[in-house]
């Protein structure tokens, strides 16, 4: 006997159907648009018996209020886009991008109720991140740059008149990175990733001392830069010293020491102990500078 197909299934309005074949087991898959999100079953078959039907309804494609959006570019629309959104609306949307990105965002369509629908772009992870951004009207956006690597976008509306919405691109770019701070005299820098949003660390060597701040971080914005001056290790004119091993260097080795020093090192190790000092090096001047240990 002759099986008869099931039915056609509806395509979604902005979604997309694979598949033409709509005998028993066989399978359509449904997909949407940029911007859009599937609503119900991806993929639905054609079931057996006397009646022909599909396992599940078509899905929807939807607009819809905020998300998170984690890939390198993408579309974001208004909900009900390319229709009139809803009133009441407190829609967010947080793009999340790999550190070093920001997100170059273009609008291709906007037209929101003038003065009273709001459209808010943040450089930031908060409603309170830096506004880079705020849009009401008809008049289309110019293009954005968003420096760090997470960006809000906030949509509003108010109870009143609505109208299309708006239609979004935004496209990862990466980030220029800030200063090298090598060479970094007297010590190491842990970590040599220089991109926004990135940290290292300033360690000094043995008998050095680190002046200024340890850990140092990229700042976002249009400009890199770190967010304190870079740290320096000097020899300094003396300190405690408690270590069991160490080393011990005349004011700002191993350049020549400055003139009228007098400095003190006291080194204190744990009872039972005594103290082995060696000298590596020594060059004074005679008489006048000397160094003494008592």
């Amino acid at each position: 006997v002759g099986l008869t197909t099931c039915p056609e299934p509806m395509i979604p309005a902005n979604g997309i159907k694979t598949g033409d074949r709509y005998m028993v087991n066989e399978v359509v898959a449904f997909s949407c648009e940029p911007g859009y999100t599937l609503q119900g079953h991806s993929h639905i078959s054609c079931m057996p018996g006397t009646v022909r039907r599909w396992n599940y309804p078509p899905p929807l494609c939807i607009a819809c209020c905020g998300g998170v959006l984690s890939e390198m570019s993408g579309v974001i629309l208004s909900p009900g886009f390319p229709g009139n959104y809803p009133g009441n609306l407190d829609c967010t949307w947080q793009i999340t991008l790999p550190a070093g990105y920001g997100a170059h965002i273009q609008f291709q369509n906007f037209s929101s109720e003038d003065n009273h629908d709001f459209l808010e772009v943040r450089a930031g992870p908060q409603h309170s991140s830096a506004l880079i951004g705020q849009f009401t009207g008809s008049q289309i956006p110019l293009p954005l740059m968003s420096t760090t690597h997470l960006t809000i976008i906030h949509f509003y509306s108010d109870h009143s008149e609505n109208r299309p919405g708006f239609r979004l691109t935004y496209q990862a770019y990466q980030l220029q990175n800030c200063q090298d701070p090598s060479p970094f005299p007297n010590g190491d820098i842990v970590k040599s990733d220089y991109s926004a949003g990135q940290s290292i660390t300033f360690q000094c060597f043995s008998g050095y001392v680190l002046i200024g701040h340890k850990v140092l971080t990229c700042l976002h914005g249009t400009n890199r830069k770190w967010n304190h001056p870079f740290p320096r290790c000097e020899a300094p004119c003396g300190y405690n010293v408690t270590a069991e091993n160490g080393t011990i260097y005349s004011p700002q080795y191993p350049n020549e020491y400055p003139n009228s020093q007098d400095c003190s090192w006291l080194i204190s190790v744990p009872h039972g102990h005594g103290i082995y000092i060696n000298f590596t090096l020594l060059q004074t001047e005679p008489v006048t500078d000397y160094i003494a240990v008592w």
